[in-house]
């Protein structure tokens, strides 16, 4: 192959691109932001799971003679393939600059943007979207949204933004007499309700303003096409312009792999560092585009995107009769779940078959559809049946190297064939599924009995597997129950599973297979019936989850009429930097310019638990290109060591390791890549030392624990225990939580260059703990580090300990080259060494009487601390401080233990050890309930406080707005009647059930340890009147920035357009404190307020002289007049203190209270639910504002649905964290948001202990997402009750569907033998 290499052409937000040196390693994403210094596109994953890097990608088809606009990953598209194409980012549709674009005002203005890490790929996929099509159905959104993850909002109000430019149905679905609730007929006038946005004030959506697509690249696609070849550091990109070229280039190359969507190469070659000399690209023959009908079916070209094959089979739908489309319809409704928009926009048909992932989606489908390919090589073309001999081992074929698949034939299925697709996946939309299946069968005519079936599984083994014996075992037979009953016991024989297969989960898989054959056996027997081969009374065929999204409900109070209209406090503003989030021009720390020298840190991480360093060779790292040099221990100049809580924590690990991802030594080089590949090239020795701890269970074992072990109590346990009428004991497992924040850990050091000075950019919660931390390992003083904080893309407690570790790390490279250094860490280094929410094991003794009344409980908690303190001793205080939760029990006993174990340390976490004590003891509560056959409700509306109270750490309070939440929450949600509709859903329905739970919190707020409540505030006024403000907190989407300004204009009594607040630094206001606790407003605020109070003052002689003066006015003559407009402000904050010798204190200011009520139904054979409705009550005081405190209230919410129901990280059994990555750990997707989310700020609520009389609502409801929990549960107890089961039982967090199945206890998880616990290795650890 000759050396020349073609220019690649494309064009970028309407400016042509021309690259000579194209690198097909490169893909777009860095190519944007590091070239093209377009930084609004951000870098969340790397992998195609978040969609924070989505673009519109648009391209011109001469057959057609259309544009056609889709979106896409930029983190998986590689440069090399955007020949001919036109890139759309987010800076390219609209900008402050010039103008905003309807998508970006919409997303921003409806409070849709908090942390705005993720707000530009939103944008993006909307866009997309509108540009196809522009009156979408909010179905259309929903998908569009799907790929797009957001760990702040909780989604409601992106999707209620974006929804605005649908053409929606009438907003009362049972409207049949015209008396929708928006007629305003009938009945008196009511006073209207403040919203929190008014889509009146919205710009209108204009298609004809949209960029043309580029009139050269029309040209270009109409001309002969031509073979490229791009030529980069260790790779050759070739894009054959035939045919006839591609099979000769895949025949003189056939370990090069072909390369069109990249969505299994790009990951492979990313986090596998696997290395393809060659990649060869057929993105330009013709050929693998056709589709043709033929009268055995279509036959699609493999290099067809998943969208356009499912587009394809839906526009051939109504051309055919009904039973000729089976398998199409099959296909389509696998496609609406495959992945996501943007992978199904790139992934294509021969790409997905090839891959031969052993839980494809569409391999069974097609397989059991009897499918066939059309492959050609250079000795011809031949079709190949896609059946059981195809698939050979995992991710291998029956087709030789050198042959390409050509097209998919896709047949008509026959009269009196049905065809079937299921899949359970761990998330309804852009999750790997665990199981799916495809299935067929042919009836005898006008007979139910069966002449023909197929039947193919996914996640049952390394491939695509059939059951051909189960099938065997019925063809011939009549569908019926008996028959299905003796296959059942053949196929459970058939595919079995061992007890420690990859992937785990193997008794839910196997019931998996029975349930899917179960499913299909009552979809059949339906259409038998519809058909008339069938009579009498079948069983109805199991309907889906329901999906539509209603229109939800956010109620707070107005402002009071004498209000001024300048004062903004207790209005809806909109988050102060939502705009330029939406446009993709707010700056992060990754998104500052690269300096002349700047080299990237990597850091080299431990592959070993528990082991003895025996040497560190650098020296093939240094050989390689890039690489700068290697940063170690010897390198420190000062504290090699973290201390905290009588522990301390190295900053590179020296002589022994502790955990998998420990932190070595760390490679500089001059890119990211070369970095990244001298990390790998270091070569570490160890030893690994016996008996590595992981479990609670091997903590307690070894008694490897954390001091202090605290305890507290009031009454006398002893007592009670044997005057109580009834005594039960339970246990109850809950699982970490990955904060996964969309910025992962982020920061540049840059060396002045004189006196030793350092300007640190840092993505964190505290800058004075990295201020700090990095002079003690520099051995400078503090005064010579600035740390800058502009915005941070969400931290959630994961921005304290350790990115004041990572952040010396740089220092230290930073200081031993004198060049600027940066380290972004990649998601999958992230998760393996950041940790997170401690797993915790509770055990629990409770003493009630006959009446429901709790008098005695005593509560361990074993929290999973892992190899270091950290915050664990903290965390544990906390547990023990809330451990009355919202219940008055006269005689408490609880103990909390940290287990040092040989897994990273687990960390601050929003909620910080609350929301796994108030689980513990609301699931307490549940099981007294059960023990005594009463709803839950009543068991704690009896135990709740009432009246003036003492908590068991003898502080008093009023619990009044308690009760009058729960009064509220009950009311709003209609609960009586909706618990009745419940039962009445549960007795007509076999295989879905639905639970309703109605749960309270109450929640102490700010810090017990005095000098973390303190704050302080810097105000600048200039001669034109604007008003820079700087206050020691940090804005990581909390809105804490939008408050201040709000405070600020209050005081100054001037609108919030005049004040500005540009980043959180030390060199302004030193000595902060970590912005945590839900304290940041309360401390802050006023902080500001009283430094905006003394520049008032200051103003108030020139107010006097000129009243009739404005603003800018009375500040000139201040100014003129030599008077101060510079003020500090300072909170000193009460002294709260916690005594744990004598257990006594006051460690809160003030609770916050909230109830939330959930409903949710869930399918029995898959452990699928969804959340129908939710109603929230939280009472925030006078809500300083309520768009920024209901976006709190829902996002903390949702990632408490996460925590309780779907979020689960997996540890092999060498403490190897397996879920690095969206692809394998879930959080709360689009598909996730309850179909209706009503939150509701309690009137007429004031707190004399916070500024304005508001209250700190950071972390509170995050806990209320455990109703979504405990009705799944309800539902748990419906279904187990068809299998006379009664009574309390063990349901451990996460409820994922696989433990909510298997708590179920249908018939066919029933069939499943398990594997005795200790004889076999499982896959992953029970953490």
């Amino acid at each position: 192959m000759s050396e020349e290499r073609d220019k690649l052409c494309f064009f970028v937000n309407g400016k042509k691109v021309t690259e000579s040196h194209a690198d097909p390693e490169t893909v777009l994403l860095s190519y944007l932001r590091e070239r093209l210094r377009l930084p609004g596109t951000k870098s969340g994953c790397g992998g195609g799971g978040c969609g924070a890097c989505t673009v519109m990608v648009s391209r011109y088809q001469p057959a057609t003679r259309t544009v056609v606009h889709h979106s896409a990953n930029a983190c998986l598209l590689p440069v090399c393939q955007l020949h001919g194409a036109a890139v759309t980012t987010v800076e390219g549709i609209g900008s402050t600059r010039t103008r905003i674009h309807p998508v970006q005002e919409r997303i921003a203005k409806a409070h849709g943007s908090q942390c705005g890490f993720c707000t530009p790929g939103m944008v993006m996929s909307m866009y997309t979207l509108l540009r196809n099509k522009p009156q979408p159905r909010l179905e259309d959104v929903t998908q569009a949204l799907a790929g797009n993850l957001c760990r702040c909002t909780g989604y409601r109000p992106i999707v209620d933004g974006c929804r605005t430019f649908c053409q929606e149905a009438a907003c009362c679905p049972d409207d049949a007499c015209g008396s929708c609730c928006m007629n305003g007929e009938d009945g008196p006038e009511e006073p209207e309700e403040p919203e929190l946005f008014d889509e009146e004030e919205f710009l209108p959506l204009d298609p004809t303003q949209e960029l043309i697509f580029p009139p050269e690249l029309i040209l270009e696609a109409k001309a002969s096409p031509k073979t490229l070849t791009f030529r980069g550091e260790r790779v050759t990109w070739v894009s054959p312009a035939s045919l006839e070229e591609l099979v000769q280039l895949r025949s003189s190359n056939p370990e090069a792999p072909l390369v069109m969507g990249n969505t299994h190469i790009g990951p492979e070659m990313k986090f596998k560092g696997v290395l393809h000399p060659l990649i060869i690209s057929p993105a330009r023959v013709a050929e693998l585009f056709e589709v043709a009908q033929t009268s055995q079916g279509v036959w699609i070209g493999a290099g067809c995107s998943l969208f356009e094959v499912g587009s394809v089979l839906e526009k051939l739908l109504p051309s055919y009769p009904e039973e000729k489309t089976e398998l199409f319809r099959a296909l389509i409704q696998q496609l609406r779940s495959l992945g996501n928009q943007q992978i199904r926009n790139v992934a294509t048909l021969g790409g997905n078959i090839m891959s031969a992932y052993p839980n494809s989606d569409l391999n069974p489908v097609l397989a059991a559809g009897r499918s066939r390919l059309s492959v050609i090589s250079d000795g011809g073309r031949r079709e190949v049946p896609l059946d059981r001999d195809f698939f050979v081992s995992f991710g291998k074929t029956a087709l030789q190297p050198e042959e390409i698949v050509l097209s998919v034939l896709i047949p008509f299925s026959r009269k009196w064939e049905f065809v079937q697709a299921f899949r359970q996946a761990p998330r309804k939309d852009g999750s790997f599924a665990t199981v799916t299946t495809g299935m067929r069968v042919l009836f005898s005519e006008g007979s139910r009995v069966v002449q023909d079936l197929s039947v193919y599984f996914g996640g049952m083994g390394p491939t695509t597997v059939s059951a051909a014996e189960t099938c065997a075992a019925i063809i011939t037979r009549p569908w019926d129950e008996e028959t299905l009953g003796r296959a059942y016991d053949v196929l459970l024989d058939e595919l079995v599973l061992p007890p420690s297969a990859p992937g785990g989960k193997v008794e839910f898989r196997r019931s998996l297979t029975l349930s899917f054959l179960f499913k299909f056996y009552l979809e059949v027997l339906q259409k038998l019936r519809e058909m008339g081969v069938v009579t009498g009374e079948v069983q109805e065929a199991i309907q889906p989850l329901p999906r539509e999204l209603q229109r939800n409900l956010q109620e707070f109070q107005h402002v009071s009429r004498n209000q001024s209209d300048w004062d903004p406090v207790g209005r809806p503003i909109m988050h102060c930097s939502a705009i330029s989030q939406a446009t993709g021009e707010a700056v992060y720390c990754d998104d500052i310019p690269k300096t002349d020298g700047e080299l990237f840190l990597v850091p080299v991480t431990s592959s070993r638990a528990h082991a003895k360093i025996t040497g560190v060779d650098v020296s093939e790292a240094l050989k390689l290109p890039g690489v700068f040099d290697v940063v170690t221990a010897r390198d420190i100049p000062g504290k090699k060591v973290r201390e905290a809580y009588g522990y301390t924590e190295e900053l590179f690990a020296e002589s022994e390791v502790s955990c998998i991802g420990q932190i070595l030594c760390a490679v500089v080089a001059d890119s990211r890549a070369h970095a990244k590949r001298g990390a790998a090239a270091v070569k570490i020795g160890y030893e690994d030392l016996p008996d590595p701890v992981f479990t609670i269970e091997d903590a307690i074992a070894r008694s490897s624990f954390f001091e202090p072990r605290r305890d507290i109590q009031r009454g006398r346990l002893t007592e009670a225990f044997q005057t109580a009428d009834r005594l039960f004991e339970g246990e109850i497992r809950m699982g970490g939580q990955e904060h996964f924040y969309m910025e992962t850990q982020s920061m540049l050091v840059v060396p002045v260059g004189e006196q030793a000075e350092l300007n640190v950019y840092v993505s964190t919660q505290s800058p004075t703990t990295a201020q700090e931390v990095i002079s003690e390992t520099l051995d400078i003083p503090s005064n010579r580090v600035v740390c800058h904080v502009k915005r941070i893309g969400g931290a959630f407690g994961g921005k304290l300990t350790k990115t004041a570790i990572l952040v010396s790390i740089t220092s230290v490279a930073a200081w031993k080259t004198n060049r600027a250094v940066r380290c972004i860490l990649e998601r999958g280094d992230d998760m393996l060494i950041t940790g997170g929410r401690h797993p915790v094991l509770a055990k629990y003794k409770v003493g009630f009487m006959r009446d429901g009344r709790i008098v005695a409980a005593d509560v361990q908690y074993f929290m999973n601390g892992g190899n270091t303190v950290d915050e664990s001793t903290l965390v544990a205080e906390k547990v023990l401080l809330n451990l009355d939760a919202a219940y008055n029990i006269p005689n408490l006993r609880g103990s909390c233990s940290i287990c040092r174990t040989n897994l990273p340390s687990n960390t601050a976490f929003r909620g910080f050890g609350i929301p796994q004590c108030l689980l513990v003891v609301e699931n307490m509560v549940n099981d007294v309930a059960m023990a005594l056959g009463r709803p839950a409700d009543q068991i704690r509306e009896i135990n709740m406080y009432r009246g003036p109270s003492v908590t068991h750490y003898k502080l008093e309070f009023d619990p009044e707005n308690l009760h009058r939440c729960w009064e509220e929450c009950m009311l709003k949600s209609d609960y009586r009647a909706r618990r009745a509709a419940v039962d009445q859903f549960n007795k007509r329905n076999r295989w879905k059930k639905r639970g309703v739970a109605i749960i309270p919190v109450k929640h102490g707020i700010g810090f017990s340890e005095p000098f973390l409540n303190q704050a302080g505030a810097l105000v600048h006024v200039y001669k034109d009147g604007s008003v820079l403000v700087l206050h020691g907190g940090t804005e990581m989407g909390q809105g804490l920035h939008t408050k201040m300004q709000q405070v600020a204009s209050r005081e100054l009594h001037i609108p919030s357009s005049k004040i500005y607040i540009s980043e959180t630094s030390t060199n302004t206001v030193p000595n902060t404190v970590p912005t945590a606790a839900s304290f940041g407003t309360d401390a802050n605020g006023i902080a500001v307020k009283n430094a905006c109070q003394v520049l008032y003052q200051r103003l108030e002689p020139f107010r006097r002289k000129d009243p009739k003066g404005s603003w800018e006015s009375w500040v000139k003559a201040a100014v003129f007049d030599q008077v101060s407009l510079s003020a500090t402000g300072f909170y000193r904050g009460p002294e709260y203190y916690m005594d744990w010798d004598k257990k006594e204190g006051h460690p809160y200011p003030y609770f916050l209270y909230g109830v939330c009520c959930c409903e949710v139904e869930v399918e029995v054979l898959t452990g699928d639910s969804r959340t129908v409705r939710t109603d929230i009550v939280v009472d925030v005081g006078r809500s300083l504002n309520p768009s920024v405190d209901v976006g709190q209230i829902e996002g903390a919410f949702l990632q408490g649905v996460g925590l309780y129901t779907m979020e689960e990280l997996k540890f092999s059994p060498s403490g190897l964290l397996y879920t690095r990555g969206p692809s394998q750990y879930k959080i709360p997707a689009v598909c996730d948001l309850p179909l209706r989310l009503n939150v509701y700020l309690l009137a007429d609520s004031y707190n004399p202990h916070a500024i304005y009389s508001s209250k700190g609502i950071g972390e509170p409801t995050l806990f209320l997402g455990s109703s979504v929990f405990f009705a799944i549960k309800e539902a748990v107890v419906a279904a187990r009750s068809e299998s006379g089961l009664v009574g309390p039982f063990q349901l451990d967090t996460p409820s994922t569907p696989e433990r909510t199945c298997l708590a179920c206890a249908s018939p066919f998880i029933q069939k499943i033998p398990t594997s005795k616990p200790g004889s076999f290795k499982p896959w992953a650890l029970n953490i």
